[in-house]
């Protein structure tokens, strides 16, 4: 459309110069590592604070 690339080649062309990932990098995105860590640390917290109700009412 209007004489440009496909997307898939732009994405494509934008990834190749890009340089490559430093061993044992899996997040290029700061905010996206963030969220993850986030929403790890909150199920885990919530897991514990269940299984603390859990043992107050059936102790």
């Amino acid at each position: 459309m209007f004489h440009r690339k496909p997307l898939e080649e732009r994405i494509a062309e934008r990834q190749a110069k890009l340089p490559p990932l430093k061993e044992g990098k899996h997040f290029e995105h700061g905010p996206a590592k963030f969220v993850f860590v986030a929403l790890i640390v909150s199920v885990v917290l919530m897991h514990f604070v269940g299984l603390a109700v859990v043992m107050h009412f059936y102790s």
